[in-house]
């Protein structure tokens, strides 16, 4: 495999991470479940194929964790940031639970992952929201996503960036 396929192949396996942390997100929030059962149900279950009908395809497990438990942790803080971001007329009770889970999980990675640019932590994240709706929804969480990377990152790397490589 080329150094450029191997890269391509991460990237996809990042970006099903990404999928899979904003999933368990959801399910923690619908049902109370804690997050290391969710969690380790969506590894065993889910991550590497093992649902025919749920399977993400390859996902980077390490990476899923790294987020679905990042975000579980600071749930407040990425909370807070979230409310800081969102315009007067929009509070986090008033989105939809799979619009709050993609933020949460967005905002997490810009808080904690440094190591990926914000402009690829945002399109990545509106790409998933392209997964669920086909509206306003991804532009949305475009523009809530470029002010808390604004707040939170020195690289101020702004809206989306089709072109950026380090999924």
């Amino acid at each position: 495999m080329s150094k450029s396929s191997e890269k391509a192949a991460d990237r996809k396996r990042r970006t099903a991470a990404r999928l899979a942390a904003v999933q368990t997100l959801y399910q923690m929030a619908i049902t109370g479940t804690p997050a290391p059962r969710v969690i380790s149900e969506f590894k065993e279950l889910r991550l590497d194929g093992g649902a025919e009908d749920e399977s993400f395809g390859p996902a980077d497990p390490v990476f899923y964790e790294r987020l679905a438990a990042g975000v579980a942790s600071d749930l407040e803080t990425v909370d807070r940031l979230i409310e800081g971001a969102l315009t007067e007329d929009w509070s986090l009770d008033r989105l939809e639970t799979i619009v709050r889970n993609i933020l949460q999980s967005g905002a997490h990675e810009l808080l904690s992952h440094g190591d990926v640019p914000a402009a690829v932590v945002i399109s990545e994240y509106v790409d998933v929201a392209h997964a669920f709706f086909a509206e306003k929804e991804p532009g949305f969480i475009n523009g809530v996503l470029d002010r808390i990377a604004r707040t939170v990152r020195d690289d101020r790397s702004g809206a989306v960036d089709s072109g950026a490589e380090d999924a």
